[in-house]
């Protein structure tokens, strides 16, 4: 739980193209009181907790455990279910939302409140961090494949829809403010792929 600050005020971010610091500025703009931020956002979301730090009301931050991905949609559900007067944002990686992505059906089965946000950057950028803490000198088209998330692009709005969860796909900061908006006036879950 992290608790208000009592001297700042929320930034609305700055507009035009989207970009991760702009993202997280924005989730933290926008995010209602007693919120549940269920965070696997990794690189795209560092600019996160500084931007968090200005919110004066309280809510709860779930993060990644222990260096292993895909936590973020089952978690957002589970937190859904626990807390269903609390609204859940699932701050999540495109790279790791993959590998528990049927979260989402069951998030439309069970009309929880979870509004996820996919920080769609179109890789693995964890994993090129990690080869370089490795100092793994990894070149050649196979090794820049194994971390690229392009060919072919993953379409996050067509997967939610097909699970039954309305979404939308945004790129610039004023677009996603709103979808934002849209998502947490829902009654049931609702998808951003936003494109930065």
């Amino acid at each position: 739980e992290r608790k208000a600050s009592k001297s700042k005020r929320r930034r609305p971010p700055s507009k035009g193209k989207l970009t991760a610091q702009k993202l997280c500025e924005a989730v933290a703009y926008l995010q209602p009181e007693g919120a549940i931020i269920v965070d696997e956002s990794l690189t795209s979301g560092t600019a996160y907790w500084n931007a968090s730090s200005t919110l004066t009301t309280p809510f709860t931050h779930l993060t990644l455990t222990g260096g292993a991905i895909g936590i973020g949609p089952p978690l957002s559900l589970g937190a859904a279910i626990a807390c269903p007067e609390r609204q859940v944002i699932n701050f999540q990686a495109d790279g790791s939302g993959m590998y528990t992505l049927q979260a989402l059906w069951s998030q439309a089965r069970e009309k929880s409140n979870v509004l996820s946000i996919i920080c769609r950057n179109g890789t693995y950028n964890i994993l090129k961090i990690e080869q370089s803490k490795q100092k793994l000198k990894l070149s050649g088209v196979t090794a820049k494949a194994s971390t690229e998330l392009s060919a072919p692009q993953i379409d996050w709005v067509g997967l939610a829809t097909g699970m039954g969860v309305p979404a939308k796909a945004v790129g610039t900061t004023s677009q996603l403010l709103e979808a934002i908006q849209e998502g947490l006036r829902q009654d049931g879950p609702f998808l951003i792929q936003a494109n930065i």
